[in-house]
C-alpha cells in the first residue's frame, strides 16, 4: 500500500507469504497490483500467540493513511490469547467495526494453527467462511450500511466503504501472521 515493493518484513519463503510484524499500525500493509469488484478470495492464514491482522478489500490507494481508510476488513486476530478483551465486532471473522462473527458457527483454531478463510464480494453482497463456515453477511452501500458507518469508527473517514471495486490487501499489524494458499477468482460480468 502506497508502495512499489514489498515493505520491510515482508517475505516469501517454502510457499508462505510471512510478514514479521515490522510495519505496525501505519505503512505495512500489501496490496494486490489488481484491482477487483466482484470476486472469491481463499486463503490460510497462521497467527501468533496474541496477534492481530486482516483482509482488506475494494482499497483505494491515494490520500488515504492507511488500507483501512478504505476497505472493509475481514478480522483475523487470536481472539483467546489477545491482550485485552475484544469486542465481538474485533473478534476473528468479523466484518471488523462492523459486523461481528456469528459465534454459534464460528470454528476458529487457536493461534500458531492454520484456519482458512474466505470471502466473496458479488453484486454487494459480502459473505465470510471461517473454516468452512459461513460467519458473517452484509450488504455494501445500502441505507442500513452507511447508517451503520456513520456510527461507528469509520465515521471519521469519508471514503470507507465506498468503493465500488479496489485492491485486495493483507494487514501487517503488528504481529506475525503467515498465509498460504491464497487464490482469488474474479467474478465481475
Amino acid at each position: 500500500f502506497g508502495q512499489d515493493s514489498l515493505p520491510p518484513g515482508w517475505t516469501v519463503s517454502d510457499s508462505l507469504l510471512y510478514t514479521s510484524g515490522q510495519g505496525g499500525d501505519l505503512g505495512g500493509d500489501i496490496i494486490s497490483r489488481d484491482v477487483f469488484e466482484d470476486f472469491e478470495l481463499f486463503l490460510e492464514w497462521r497467527i501468533s500467540e496474541g496477534g492481530n491482522s486482516g483482509i482488506f478489500f475494494h482499497v483505494l490507494e491515494g490520500n488515504y493513511p492507511a488500507a483501512y481508510a478504505t476497505g472493509p476488513e475481514y478480522q483475523l486476530i487470536d481472539d483467546i490469547g489477545f491482550a485485552y478483551p475484544l469486542e465481538d465486532w474485533q473478534q476473528c471473522g468479523a466484518n471488523y467495526a462492523m459486523h461481528p462473527a456469528d459465534t454459534n458457527r464460528k470454528k476458529l483454531h487457536p493461534a500458531g494453527e492454520w484456519n482458512h478463510s474466505a470471502i466473496r464480494v458479488k453484486d454487494g453482497k459480502v459473505v465470510h467462511w471461517l473454516n468452512g463456515q459461513q460467519v458473517v453477511e452484509y450488504e455494501l452501500w445500502t441505507d442500513d450500511w452507511k447508517e451503520l458507518v456513520g456510527t461507528s469508527k469509520w465515521k471519521d473517514y469519508p471514503d470507507y466503504g465506498l468503493a465500488l471495486y479496489g485492491h485486495v490487501g493483507l494487514q501487517d499489524h503488528g504481529s506475525p501472521v503467515a498465509f498460504r494458499n491464497i487464490m482469488i477468482s474474479d467474478l465481475t460480468d
